[in-house]
């Protein structure tokens, strides 16, 4: 090597390392060497991939690192605070009583809880349903059957208040209010595995809502949602082991619900409503939905799931103080549903 060369090299500058490389070797420094983040770690890394401040190579390292590692209580409450701080809500939105995230999608059973949402609605509990569908292959997403029933979308703010007034109904797409965070949900197809992001957009709650509602499919996220929720000063929330990962009681099994009432954590069994299992139906059809709404056909484990989801949710709400009592109010709702309204 000639002179000039050595002097070439050792002229050349030292790259500076890029600011968000140190959220990645958190938590890729080996098994002993590696650790979560802290809230605050949480809440300015995903504050800069929201502002497209990361390159994409760093991003997809992230987002799977945290993936294999699982993410924390402080660090979903990060994750939702960075969220919360880019959102504007009108100052005139109308109140929103009941946040509800759909995310998952159903692929075993019919999304009974749209019906739930629906009752509820019809009863004056205003409800802010927020969600994404695609993400995943051959599911049923709360978007899709909407539009079926010629429920409109709302694609903004402005919108879900319009709606809120019309029907105490809206349900927003997640693109047209974190529009990064839809497009990193959609990474599945190239990462081949879902991300944090389809953990912690169930916390969600960008009216402030005073009750969120939260399924989950893999048990151990109930611990993480509980805490994360007390950390975001959530005054009532309940996340459930629901069908397909959406939050839906399956009616023939017990229900382990954590949830925060008045602040306070609380962990409460709920008694399936049926002795036995009921079999699964071998076609998915979500007009069925509408039928058993109007009385046309008759669904024993539907109604159970929607009358028991819908229990839960009062519960959980402070409009009944027991199981049992939420149970009657729920079935008393359905008994006087408005059957043409679907």
């Amino acid at each position: 090597m000639t002179d000039q060369a050595n002097t070439d090299i050792a002229t050349k500058p030292t790259p500076t390392e890029h600011e968000f490389a140190q959220y990645v070797r958190i938590l890729g420094k080996g098994k002993t060497g590696s650790r979560n983040l802290t809230y605050d770690e949480a809440k300015t890394s995903m504050t800069m991939i929201l502002k497209g401040e990361v390159e994409p190579e760093q991003l997809g390292a992230y987002m799977m690192l945290m993936r294999h590692q699982e993410e924390s209580s402080d660090e979903l409450a990060g994750f939702v605070n960075a969220t919360n701080n880019l959102l504007s809500i009108p100052e005139d939105m109308p109140t929103v009583d009941l946040d509800w995230s759909s995310y998952a999608g159903k692929a075993r059973r019919l999304p009974w809880f749209i019906l739930t949402l629906w009752l509820l609605a019809e009863n004056d509990i205003s409800i802010l349903i927020h969600g994404e569908g695609g993400h995943t292959a051959d599911r049923i997403y709360t978007e899709d059957v909407l539009k079926m029933f010629n429920i409109p979308i709302a694609h903004s703010f402005e919108e879900v208040g319009e709606h809120i007034q019309a029907r105490n109904f809206a349900y927003l797409p997640l693109r047209d209010f974190l529009p990064e965070l839809a497009r990193i949900m959609n990474l599945k197809w190239i990462l081949g595995l879902r991300s944090p992001v389809n953990t912690f957009t169930r916390l969600i709650n960008p009216c402030n809502a005073k009750c969120s509602m939260q399924g989950i499919h893999h048990p151990a996220y109930r611990d993480t949602h509980q805490e994360a929720s007390i950390m975001l000063n959530q005054p009532n929330m309940a996340v459930i082991k629901g069908d397909g990962g959406e939050t839906e009681w399956n009616p023939d099994m017990v229900n382990l619900v954590r949830s925060v009432k008045n602040k306070t954590a609380i962990e409460e069994e709920w008694t399936p409503l049926f002795s036995k299992r009921h079999v699964k139906d071998k076609v998915l059809d979500p007009e069925k939905l509408a039928r058993v709404w109007r009385g046309e056909e008759e669904d024993e484990y539907g109604v159970g799931a929607i009358i028991g989801t819908a229990a839960i949710t009062l519960y959980t709400m402070n409009k009944a103080s027991t199981h049992e009592e939420a149970l009657v109010m729920a079935r008393d709702w359905w008994a006087k549903r408005n059957k043409g309204s679907l």
